[in-house]
């Protein structure tokens, strides 16, 4: 892994999120090296030459002397890296950031699959409006060991239960969902008991990990590859519409509110989670 120090110019960037107002990512890079990271796509602005996953810049920025310019705006932490990936520990740049713009009242929402953490939930749970995330898209170590360098399925679920008790508004993100291989009604049952929202996300290849992906699928599950030649190279929906339709029955079965590309959701954080569908990226809207 390499790591450089950098000196970042801002480190609020304008968001195009539907989320948000302001990207905040105290790296570039990340070491968890998802072998389906959409965030390699930063590379062509950062001119890295090495393989995505391989490096680390860590973001060292000017203080936010004014923190109240976050006053009532959004702030999602991690867009494109993980804000507490082990590196996290010694470089504390993600807690510099929480400290410089705590009081001043704007929303976070923090996406990890970390449960470092859990280091600063006395320093989040000073913000009013906060919401964390974990991505899981499987309940299988095996399968998510050969995709990513993160922590076991089973040190997220219990980082989520512990900020849910908190009284912090708590996400599981089942993203990228694999088709055939993602089993989000079992992971929905895992997890609804500690989280306010479950967001489902598509897997959506593209660059250079698309045939990545592609291969391994073809190597791992020789059964599956028609169907996802048929969504990633025929550009087919029909997996996607015929999963959106079983997922919305089965909420109903579970009494649980199904939405479609909503993201102004609120609600009681004692009720049971909304499920959130975000499979049309297209039809997103801020």
């Amino acid at each position: 892994m390499k790591i450089n120090k950098i000196k970042a110019k801002n480190i609020l960037s304008k968001s195009n999120l539907p989320v948000s107002d302001y990207s905040v990512n105290p790296y570039i890079g990340c070491t968890h090296s998802c072998k389906y990271c959409y965030a390699s796509f930063m590379k062509r602005f950062t001119n890295h030459k090495e393989p995505w996953g391989t490096f680390v810049d860590i973001k060292y920025w000017e203080p936010i002397k004014n923190p109240q310019k976050c006053a009532g705006k959004e702030l999602f932490i991690g867009s494109v890296t993980d804000p507490y990936m082990p590196l996290e520990k010694k470089y504390k740049r993600t807690r510099c950031l929480l400290e410089e713009i705590k009081g001043s009242d704007c929303k976070i929402t923090i996406a990890t699959k970390s449960d470092l953490i859990l280091r600063d939930l006395d320093l989040i749970k000073t913000f009013k409006k906060a919401r964390v995330s974990w991505s899981i898209n499987t309940l299988d170590e095996q399968f998510r060991s050969e995709m990513d360098n993160s922590i076991s399925i089973e040190r997220k679920i219990k980082a989520m239960k512990k900020f849910h008790e908190a009284g912090i508004r708590t996400t599981c993100f089942i993203s990228p969902i694999f088709p055939g291989i993602t089993d989000i009604k079992k992971i929905i049952l895992k997890t609804k008991e500690y989280c306010n929202l479950i967001w489902l996300e598509n897997l959506n290849l593209r660059g250079e990990y698309k045939q990545t992906i592609l291969n391994y699928i073809k190597e791992k599950y020789p059964k599956l590859y028609p169907l996802y030649d048929e969504i990633y190279n025929k550009n087919k929906r029909d997996y996607w519409e015929q999963l959106d339709k079983e997922i919305k029955e089965f909420c109903q079965a579970q009494n649980l509110e199904y939405v479609r590309n909503n993201d102004s959701v609120e609600h009681n954080i004692d009720e049971p989670p909304v499920v959130v569908n975000y499979f049309y990226h297209e039809e997103i809207k801020k």
